[in-house]
């Protein structure tokens, strides 16, 4: 028997509704068409996965550069029932770790999870992800509308300078 050929490919306006498709049928939300604007436009941060040259699964990400940081959010990361346990999320997940460790510049990459997807959730802990806050009423019109936020942090956040350029010492028993 010939190894399946797993890969990832370029999301194009000519299999952007793939994409829908696809999403619609893993997600229990649904993305409108700003979404996939966004993602025709994110290169190297959405890729669908290809099993022997069928579309099984896609990933879509963005950058967030929210509270002083910049992270990448992954909105999207998905996989067909019955190609899951393959490896396929395994390279998506990879290709967005070596995207971040080649920019060099990601203090942390995060995600949404629906609180009760505990395979999803058993599956990015694999990685190195936290549950780290847990959003109530996250989601609308689908139940449990709780998600936790995952997130692997890639590098501590910087703390700001003091002002007079002076570190402040540790204070031990109050003799010093």
């Amino acid at each position: 028997m010939t190894r399946a050929k797993i890969e990832l490919g370029d999301v194009t306006p000519h299999n952007i509704k793939q994409l829908k498709k696809l999403n619609t049928v893993v997600f229990p939300v649904s993305y409108n068409d700003k979404f996939y604007k966004d993602v025709l436009e994110a290169g190297e941060l959405a890729k669908l996965a290809y099993y022997n040259d069928i579309v099984v699964g896609a990933v879509c990400c963005r950058i967030d550069t929210s509270d002083n940081s910049r992270r990448l959010y992954i909105m999207t990361l998905g996989c067909l029932y019955p190609y899951r346990r393959l490896g396929i999320g395994t390279l998506m997940v990879e290709h967005v770790l070596k995207y971040v460790e080649q920019d060099g510049n990601f203090d942390s990459i995060f995600l949404h999870v629906q609180v009760n997807n505990e395979g999803a959730i058993d599956f990015y802990k694999k990685f190195g992800f936290e549950i780290v806050e847990t959003k109530e009423h996250y989601y609308k019109r689908i139940e449990p509308a709780d998600a936790h936020v995952l997130q692997k942090t890639i590098r501590q956040p910087q703390s700001p300078p003091m002002l007079n350029g002076t570190v402040p010492h540790a204070k031990t028993n109050g003799h010093d």
